[in-house]
């Protein structure tokens, strides 16, 4: 079988790479420890958005890593993500300046806006992460901002060189048809869920026919949501990782599921963001 390509490339020529790390879920007090330990073993692009809630910290990891010499920034792809509390272009470019300062970067290589959902503006002062409501469980509040006024509002972004590619995340195909009547600057990247519980063909070949290059999370099925609490104790689903078809080739292969699962993905023409905090395991991800 050939090994997968390193690099996707993107439609403004840039090579974002092909495996990266997910920085969903991983801990404040863990997370600049496990960056660098991945540039450590080769890993250069990282997925994070504002909402994760451990931004700080994993700019801590990477400058460490810049300092010790391990990489330079330009060798690194750093990915981040506008919440839908920012979505009035008055607020997109002080949502990224924060996730910048965060970062300790002075851009990111890619911003996405992660839901094409508006809710009303919280200032950093009142809660951040904004998440979804102020208080848990509380309310979620919409706001009527149209998704072209964000969209307007990334890609001045891009103008001011403070993100080089700028893209859109959880977007149906409808709504990918209307961001193309009025972009400027096309979406160079589309982040979806999809795995073979969710294949997503007709999106998939949508996204590639408007040249946009396609990222896939949750690449090993419910695994990510149950360990939130996400998934009913009584789905008779069987976990990816369980999946007997899933199994089997890896026996045959002498690989991983988790290795098959995101070969699945990448064979598709997508990249892949797997989060682990074993190193065994994050140099299996990389060997696809």
């Amino acid at each position: 079988m050939p090994s997968a390509s390193p690099f996707i490339t993107l439609n403004t020529g840039a090579q974002m790479p092909t495996v990266g790390m997910g920085l969903w879920k991983i801990s404040k007090d863990t997370v600049a420890d496990q960056v660098y330990e991945a540039i450590k073993l080769g890993y250069r692009l990282f997925d994070s958005a504002s909402d994760y809630g451990n931004e700080a910290e994993a700019g801590q990891g990477i400058s460490r890593a810049i300092a010790d010499q391990l990489v330079t920034r330009q060798e690194l792809f750093i990915t981040s993500k506008l919440w839908c509390t920012y979505h009035q272009r008055q607020h997109v470019k002080p949502a990224l300046q924060r996730t910048l300062q965060d970062l300790n970067l002075d851009y990111v290589d890619l911003y996405l806006i992660h839901f094409p959902i508006a809710l009303k503006h919280v200032p950093f002062e009142t809660k951040y992460p904004a998440g979804w409501s102020l208080e848990e469980n509380g309310p979620v509040i919409s706001e009527n901002t149209p998704y072209q006024e964000t969209w307007e509002g990334m890609e001045e972004l891009v103008m001011e060189g403070l993100a080089k590619n700028i893209g859109v995340s959880n977007l149906p195909g409808a709504m990918i048809y209307d961001v193309m009547t009025y972009a400027k600057i096309r979406p160079a990247v589309l982040q979806i869920e999809l795995h073979p519980y969710l294949v997503r063909n007709e999106l998939v070949d949508l996204a590639h026919k408007e040249g946009m290059a396609v990222t896939a999370y949750s690449s090993f099925g419910d695994a990510s949501y149950r360990e939130i609490g996400m998934v009913p104790e009584d789905q008779q689903v069987v976990p990816l990782l369980e999946n007997k078809t899933v199994g089997e080739i890896a026996q045959r292969l002498g690989k991983s599921p988790a290795q098959v699962l995101l070969r699945w993905a990448v064979q598709r023409g997508c990249a892949v963001i797997p989060k682990s905090s074993s190193p065994k395991r994050l140099l299996e991800n990389k060997d696809l």
